[in-house]
């Protein structure tokens, strides 16, 4: 077995191979989507090709995630699930790449020894040769060593025709949260050039993309000698073509004015901002090391709409977390009956082997989880219907991205806020951008119809 190798001298370097198939499953955050787009594009340059069908495929890779334990069980079960393909063609290779090869490369290749390739998230940039050479009957090859300076520069993605790209311009994180075992799988922040951002997305306008979305762990901690992540902002925003930008994830303590100036000053940069609260407790923000109280997000939140009246907020909270009690859960109810996020993604507290938070004793039952998590949701559900249908009769611009599951005879698209909206067909076409009046909302979409004679495209 090769382990943490930096593909020594006795490897081979890959030669083109036509006769291969890869199949790649993605599993997580979007970041995982854009490293599996990276992933495909080594692959392809040795000649393998994309198979639609997981059985026919030479080379499985599921991309992981860490982030909770139903992750890790829902891979765990999948990869037992594939043991029966490779009892049944030898020659297959299956790999794990992502948060969860990173965390648990011991674990898998002792549970499953059918496993040929685990590769962390700062070593795809090799993993051309190392599928090639795994291929000439090299053993079980591993390699998770993390870099400070790995951010794939240079190295471009192979999309599916779409809509919207996914950039990633850093990765890592420095913020140790408590519960998140992220800057342990992806390491240290580090940042993209701009010149390489700036060339990425100018290819991905070239093959037809009209929305980008910039990707990070924190992605407004985004830093380099040639400017933050505001310089960067207006950079892109100032790129032919792109008639959307948005960004994800940012965290609070890192938007500032500076940001927002540039968002209320380009229309192409949608107002909508995710905004991870995780708890509205300052006692369980401290013991979670958010390094922000209550009152400083609802502060930030005061701050983003003097500067974007009309910004959207959406927000990820946790329940249950170590020594929550009710009055701390009725603090986070309160933000958001406070804020009216138009979105939540909430989840009971998953402890992390590693994280400081693993560690504490004042664990909350799994019932009393359940149960917060509900009424969570609930209210969650009872805003974000409030929110939508305070939109009829509005006109909302919406990007059209495919057609609806509803009907062919109707749209799927976004607004600007990034709501999901459904009109009925009127000569636009996919990628236009329209104006769209809204006449009924339910509670995880929009309807409307558009008020232009025709498709308009922005």
């Amino acid at each position: 077995m090769l382990e943490n190798s930096n593909i020594s001298s006795n490897i081979i370097k890959p030669k083109v191979i036509s006769q291969f198939t890869y199949y790649i499953e993605t599993y997580g955050c979007q970041m995982n989507v854009s490293d599996s787009e990276l992933v495909s594009n080594e692959l392809e340059k040795i000649g393998y090709t994309s198979s639609d069908k997981i059985e026919l495929a030479d080379l499985i890779l599921l991309n992981t995630c860490s982030i909770r334990d139903k992750a890790e069980e829902t891979v765990h079960n999948r990869l037992n699930s594939l043991h029966y393909l490779k009892k049944n063609n030898p020659k297959l290779l299956i790999g794990v790449i992502g948060c969860m090869a990173q965390n648990l490369k011991n674990e898998l290749l002792d549970s499953k020894p059918y496993i040929d390739i685990i590769l962390g998230p700062d070593s795809y940039r090799k993993i051309s040769e190392i599928v090639y050479n795994r291929n000439n009957k090299i053993n079980h090859i591993v390699d998770t060593k993390l870099s400070k300076y790995e951010v794939y520069d240079n190295m471009y993605p192979s999309r599916n025709s779409g809509v919207n790209a996914w950039v990633p311009i850093m990765r890592g994180c420095d913020k140790f949260c408590t519960f998140c075992i992220v800057p342990f799988t992806r390491g240290r922040e580090r940042s993209r050039t701009i010149e390489s951002i700036v060339k990425e997305i100018n290819l991905a306008i070239e093959e037809g993309f009209v929305e980008i979305t910039l990707l990070g762990q924190n992605v407004n901690s985004y830093k380099t000698p040639d400017g933050d992540f505001p310089v960067l902002l207006e950079k892109v925003a100032n790129i032919r073509g792109v008639k959307r930008i948005r960004y994800t994830s940012p965290h609070p303590k890192d938007i500032n004015v500076d940001v927002l100036k540039v968002m209320s000053k380009y229309d192409n940069i949608c107002k909508n901002i995710h905004l991870p609260l995780q708890s509205g407790s300052t006692k369980i923000l401290k013991m979670m090391n958010r390094t922000y109280t209550k009152e400083n997000f609802l502060n930030l939140v005061k701050v983003i709409k003097e500067y974007l009246p009309d910004c959207s907020l959406s927000t990820d909270i946790i329940v249950g977390f170590p020594g929550e009690n009710d009055f701390d859960f009725q603090e986070t109810l309160d933000v958001v009956n406070k804020v009216e996020f138009n979105f939540s993604y909430m989840f009971k507290y998953s402890s992390r082997p590693g994280t400081k938070a693993a560690q504490y004793t004042n664990q909350i039952n799994e019932n009393i989880k359940q149960e917060r998590l509900e009424e969570l949701i609930e209210l969650q559900n009872n805003i974000r219907l409030k929110v939508n249908k305070s939109k009829i009769g509005k006109i909302e611009k919406v990007l059209i991205e495919k057609n609806s599951k509803k009907s062919d005879q109707f749209w799927s698209g976004r607004t600007d806020g990034n709501i999901l909206t459904i009109i009925k067909k009127n000569n636009e076409k996919v990628k236009d951008i329209v104006d769209v009046l809204i006449t009924d909302a339910k509670g995880l979409s929009l309807f409307g119809e558009n008020i232009n004679n025709k498709g308009q495209i922005s």
